[in-house]
Order: C-alpha cells, then structure tokens, then sequence
C-alpha cells in the first residue's frame, strides 16, 4: 500500500509574524477524506557551545505557552532566504556573545511532525570566542554555564525537557565518543 496523502484542498486560517496555520483536506491511501491541521513554520537552529574547559553554555527565559522559565542552549529562528549555518552564527553571536572556530552540523529534527513543518537544525560549536551578548529587543535572557557531563546527565534524568536541547546534547555525546 502507497503511504501518500494527498492534498485535495486547502484553507488558511491563521498567517502571523512566524507561523501560517492551514488546514488541509487530504485523501488518504484507502481512498477516505479527512483534513490535517498544518503549522508552517520557517525552521530554526540549535548550538551548543562547547567551551575549552568543558562547559556549555546555556540560556534561560521564559516561554509563554508553559509559562515558565526554561533552561535550553542557545537557538533561534530562520530568517527569510538565511541559510541554517549563517543563522547558527548569528544566534550564537546574538544570544550568548560568542563566536566559534569550528561548527559542527549534528543533523535536522522534525520538531513535531504530526502538525508542524518546523526543521530545526542542530550545532555543536568549539573554539570559542567570548564577545558581548547583542539579544533581540524582546530577548530576555539569563546565561548559564553547566560542564558537559552534567548537562548529560541532566539530559538523562529528565532534569531538561527542551527537545532540541534533548537531541543536541545525545547527539553531541555520541560524536565526542562520550
């Protein structure tokens, strides 16, 4: 059996400043119609800063839809026409004032592919330059420092709950050979 659905239809609810919301009339393999709720999203990226001595920085702030602070490494959205490692730079740059020698590419997620077309592409930054933070205008952040293995091990007793972070910190260890 083909796997395909395909697209007979399609209505824009919702275009905002970062997501398009639409829902889409689809029939499947069997021949049925039923409708799939998209988010369009830009994409966006996710770097961790890998110091010399063994820490990484991170950054908490509050995300509203769970209306608490959150502890994540640093990350951000795609601008229109930016390339993923150009954006990697500049959040780097943007939210924890750094600039690395070397940038990794770990790899993509679907951050939630059930609805969303959100890729967010992951980094791993080493030689690190430490420069003077420059957040967006409605960017409120406080940096953390925490040695790698404890973020791991952080990672692993459900201590940080970000996906992104989740995968960069696995998929980092994994490379490092930890």
């Amino acid at each position: 059996m083909e796997l395909i659905e395909k697209t007979v239809g399609t209505e824009t609810i919702f275009e905002g400043r970062i997501v398009r919301l639409h829902v889409d009339r689809v029939e499947l393999p069997n021949g049925h119609v039923t409708t799939r709720e998209v988010v369009e999203h830009p994409g966006g990226v996710c770097i961790l800063p890998l110091d010399n001595e063994d820490m990484v920085t991170l950054v908490k702030q509050f995300r509203y839809p769970f209306h608490q602070v959150i502890c994540e490494l640093p990350a951000g959205k795609l601008d229109a026409g930016e390339g993923h490692r150009l954006c990697a730079l500049r959040e780097l740059k943007e939210e924890v004032g750094m600039t690395p020698d070397e940038l990794i590419y770990l790899g993509a997620l679907y951050s939630s592919p059930g609805f969303s077309g959100e890729i967010i592409h992951l980094y791993l930054a080493k030689g690190l330059h430490q420069g003077a933070c420059q957040p967006d205008e409605d960017e409120f952040l406080e940096l953390v420092r925490v040695p790698f293995d404890e973020l791991v091990e952080q990672v692993m007793k459900c201590g940080v709950a970000d996906g992104k972070t989740v995968a960069a910190v696995l998929k980092a260890k994994t490379l490092l050979g930890r």
